[in-house]
């Protein structure tokens, strides 16, 4: 009252109701929640009032609150007292630990013991250890892919890469292109057989043998292949070439 402070203002600045901060002022403890609340209360009260907490609360606790139990004495006959207190408290019995503890032991002790006959039979009659063989390796030509048999006949057809004449006979001597002239970028139908001859004008040609491509040599001048189903196309002899597409 002298600082002139509401109870409003005390009530928002330490959380305590202003009804119980009235009961405080009043020493009305009845109406509080307890003992604990009032101390705790006063504390937080003397400390906002710059006030020494310690001084209301043992004031508090001498004037108005009653002693509990723990906080009471007992009086006794000194150091006498408190020794025939521990002789009067129960002994524990020991004994059906004790005997407990030992039949544990013993149980141990047997199973230890049939542990040792057990591994003594399994040293004397070891395990035979079975060998599983190995697979017999596959010998390296039945690893080996058979390679598919070797072609026996000859698909052949001609691209133009210039414009060139073309002499054609396949294995019987038959002439397929007799004397044709092929303009550039042209082809021929694709001929099959054991074996062609064939007579150009010059190197502007391609052969394609079953799927692969074979050019002519660079040639102004007649030149002449035989074409089989497998290898590269051989050069003719002048004389075998000049042969061709005569009959």
């Amino acid at each position: 009252m002298r600082r002139r402070i509401d109870m409003t203002e005390v009530e928002a600045a330490t959380k305590i109701r202003a009804k119980y901060l009235r009961a405080l002022e009043n020493e009305e403890w009845d109406l509080l929640p307890g003992p604990t609340f009032v101390k705790t209360f006063l504390r937080t009260y003397a400390e906002f009032l710059d006030l020494d907490p310690r001084l209301l609360v043992e004031e508090y606790r001498q004037r108005y609150e009653r002693p509990s139990s723990q906080d009471l004495t007992p009086f006794g006959p000194g150091l006498g007292g408190q020794r025939r207190r521990r002789r009067q408290r129960p002994r524990r019995n020991w004994g059906p630990a004790i005997v407990v503890f030992l039949g544990i032991v013993v149980l141990l002790a047997a199973l230890y013991g049939l542990s040792l006959l057990g591994g003594g039979e399994e040293d004397a009659n070891p395990p035979v250890a079975t060998v599983t063989p190995r697979p017999t390796a596959t010998p390296a030509k039945q690893r080996r892919r058979r390679r598919p048999p070797a072609p026996t006949r000859a698909a052949l057809r001609l691209t133009a890469t210039a414009t060139v004449y073309v002499c054609l006979e396949n294995a019987s001597g038959k002439a397929v292109l007799d004397g044709v002239t092929l303009a550039r970028g042209r082809r021929s139908p694709t001929f099959r057989s054991k074996r062609f001859r064939a007579n150009f004008g010059n190197g502007g040609v391609r052969m394609r043998v079953n799927g692969h491509t074979y050019a002519a040599a660079r040639s102004s001048d007649p030149i002449g292949y035989e074409i089989r189903p497998t290898g590269r196309p051989r050069r003719l002899s002048e004389r075998a070439r000049v042969q061709l597409c005569r009959t």
